[in-house]
């Protein structure tokens, strides 16, 4: 059986500042936590080219779904200004991402410049190696958005005319269990877990726990949960959990208060911090 007493299991990073930052591997105790997918050419992508699933933590900014796909700076080379820090410029913003650890925990600390008003969205749009028994925690009661695709899993009608998402609480919006993260049964959704800036998967004896910290601005969990359900041609199996700024996917189908905006000094500043701990094996009773 697995005890309640947990030790910390120091992570280590990597990443490929020249194809969008992205997040290579995060690994501690022998294990790897990002997820690889089935999808090639991520290695020759060109900006603005349609999303390839390759897998990792993908940086999604100023939107994750819309467009461009998962946003402008994911298909962008970053450049490397000292070690474990980058930087991307665009023609509206400029954002700095230092990563360091301490005594094994992850922390990335991030800086977006622009002019005072500009709104956007981010994710840290982590997919993650999962079996079909883990598990993610969150506040139960949680208000949480399903978002279109999940129409097909609720009874007919239920979906309100008009509307991108349906809200919920947490860990069973519409009555669908989220919190469970397989095994594979076909189906595939988004969901975006409201002023939720903390969130726990716990697979076997690991757990890993994801925390995002951002004064002044709105502060979700977003989740991909695709158990074979897609693509519909070729679907495989991908779970994300991803902290995010906003509190939709979409940029286009953010209110006032569902994105990120870049206050009268010109810039925000945000933290993701990622640990991880490993619960102790005991003799069952």
């Amino acid at each position: 059986m697995v005890t309640g007493a947990a030790g910390p299991v120091p992570l280590r990073v990597a990443y490929d500042a020249a194809r969008g930052g992205r997040w290579t591997s995060l690994r501690g105790g022998g294990r790897e936590w990002l997820w690889r997918g089935p999808e090639p050419g991520r290695h020759d992508v060109r900006p603005d080219d349609a999303f390839i699933d390759a897998g990792g933590l993908e940086e999604c900014l100023p939107t994750v779904r819309g467009r461009p796909d998962h946003g402008e700076v994911w298909s962008r080379p970053w450049r490397t200004t000292a070690p474990g820090t980058v930087v991307i410029e665009r023609p509206t913003f400029t954002v700095t991402r230092r990563i360091t650890d301490s005594d094994g925990v992850v922390v990335a600390d991030y800086r977006l410049a622009a002019d005072p008003g500009h709104r956007f969205v981010w994710a840290a749009h982590a997919l993650l190696d999962l079996s079909a028994g883990a598990r993610l925690d969150a506040p139960a009661g949680t208000l949480t958005r399903l978002h279109p695709e999940a129409a097909a899993l609720l009874p007919p009608a239920a979906w309100p005319a008009g509307s991108p998402w349906l809200t919920g609480p947490w860990p069973a919006p519409a009555g669908l269990a989220l919190d469970t993260l397989g095994p594979d049964d076909g189906t595939a959704l988004g969901a975006v877990l409201l002023d939720c800036p903390r969130v726990q998967v716990t697979d076997g004896a690991d757990r890993l726990t994801l925390e995002l910290e951002c004064d002044g601005q709105p502060r979700s969990t977003a989740l991909w949960r695709n158990l074979n359900g897609w693509p519909a041609a070729a679907p495989y199996r991908s779970v994300g959990v991803e902290p995010m700024l906003g509190a939709a996917f979409d940029l286009a189908d953010a209110g006032p208060s569902d994105a990120a905006v870049v206050p009268p000094a010109g810039e925000v500043a945000w933290r993701l911090t990622i640990s991880a701990h490993r619960f102790h094996r005991g003799r069952s009773r």
